[in-house]
């Protein structure tokens, strides 16, 4: 399913997508479309194949290595990549906190920390949930004390993405304590290898580690560091929220999921029984797609308007609906055949042979793992709410 609201995009999107399967490595194409585990090279070597290519930052100025390209093209890329096998570009640097340094930030801010995520020297996360601060993020209680010419940094963030193969995490912190919920909070960008930063490990429901516990004990954070005014981080935090949740839509995800369903809906079981005979399946399927194009062309609509703001609400509701739909008909599809979780799945020794095929053995555990993806970015019901004010209801 193309972008067909945009032919002129038809040839484009055609060379484009000869490209990106000529320099996409078999190895990591395998391992994307097999859900297997990724590592931090896995990523960063996408990046840098992508940066050699032109291709690093595709919505970036020029002025910073990017090539301006408009939300269409940018749509038709990621889509392509996506369908392609390609991981995922890892938004953090990319596109979150390159947004905010592109709006917030100095001009010697820039020149130091965009050029490393465009190349792939530099890996990001994001430092805002805490055990106490999660879609209610304005609660957050991890404190900024200024000291000379810095702060000095502690407290406790949780469900940071990736946060083991961070260089550095933009992080929200109160440096007011006495000031109204939404105000006195500053936007940080922390090392992670300063001294009093320790990383744990949360285990998920797939067993995987892919989330973390950050802790931070008097981490000294130079005051160069501080984007945006001091005690003024909260605008800055809303204006990153709105890439966020934009990001999240993942329409060109759910499009290869259900490649990915077509294929294995049309294998016989073994008593020669299709799974795209049931006509049930057939009219999900159809339905996935409709709501799937008119999100896409939502997207492509409030992308063409500039900063979505409360309305990237909508993509993010949507969109994670859409995965979770999309997953929930892959694990229908393969029935029985998803049933084992086998942890040498993730990250296959040389020889191992999954018991159920490789292309069932890790769809119990995709469709787990998916759950999430309507809490992350602020939870669906909080999202629902912020349209509600938005509409003045």
């Amino acid at each position: 399913m193309a972008i067909e609201l945009l032919p002129e995009l038809t040839a484009w999107r055609a060379g484009l997508r000869q490209r990106l399967r000529a320099i996409l490595p078999d190895g990591l194409r395998h391992k994307v479309l097999l859900g297997q585990r990724l590592r931090r090279d896995d990523y960063l070597d996408w990046q840098r194949i992508l940066h050699a290519e032109g291709w690093g930052a595709v919505h970036w100025p020029r002025a910073w290595g990017g090539c301006e390209w408009d939300a269409a093209q940018v749509a038709v890329f990621e889509e392509e990549c996506a369908r392609a096998g390609a991981p995922r570009q890892l938004p953090f640097g990319l596109k979150m906190l390159a947004a905010v340094l592109l709006r917030f930030g100095t001009a010697e801010q820039c020149a130091r920390f965009l050029p490393p995520i465009l190349d792939g020297r530099s890996w990001w996360c994001q430092g805002y949930s805490e055990p106490g601060a999660g879609s209610d993020l304005a609660s957050l209680q991890t404190r900024a004390v200024r000291d000379g010419d810095g702060y000095l940094l502690s407290g406790q963030k949780t469900w940071t993405t990736l946060a083991q193969y961070a260089d550095w995490m933009f992080c929200l912190a109160r440096s007011q304590p006495d000031a109204p919920q939404q105000q006195g909070i500053s936007f940080l960008l922390v090392d992670m290898h300063s001294p009093g930063v320790s990383v744990r490990p949360i285990r998920l429901l797939d067993g995987e580690h892919e989330v973390n516990e950050v802790w931070l004990d008097r981490v000294r954070v130079p005051a160069a560091q501080l984007v945006g005014a001091e005690n003024q981080g909260w605008s800055v935090a809303k204006y990153l929220l709105g890439h966020e949740r934009s990001n999240i839509a993942g329409i060109g995800l759910v499009k290869r999921e259900l490649d990915r369903l077509l294929d294995l809906a049309a294998r016989p079981d073994r008593q020669g029984r299709r799974a795209d005979a049931d006509p049930a399946l057939r009219q999900a399927v159809a339905e996935l797609r409709i709501e799937l194009l008119a999100l896409e062309a939502t997207q492509l609509r409030m992308l063409r308007d500039g900063d979505p703001g409360a309305a990237a609400s909508m993509l993010k509701i949507v969109g994670s609906q859409l995965q979770q739909r999309a997953s929930e008909l892959l694990l229908q599809v393969a029935g029985a055949r998803a049933m084992p979780l086998q942890a040498q799945a993730f990250d296959p020794p040389a020889g191992f042979e999954p018991a159920a095929g490789a292309d069932w053995a890790l769809l119990g555990a995709q469709y787990l793992n998916w759950r999430k993806v309507s809490i992350y970015g602020g939870t669906n019901e909080i999202q629902h709410n912020i349209l509600a004010r938005a509409m003045g209801l």
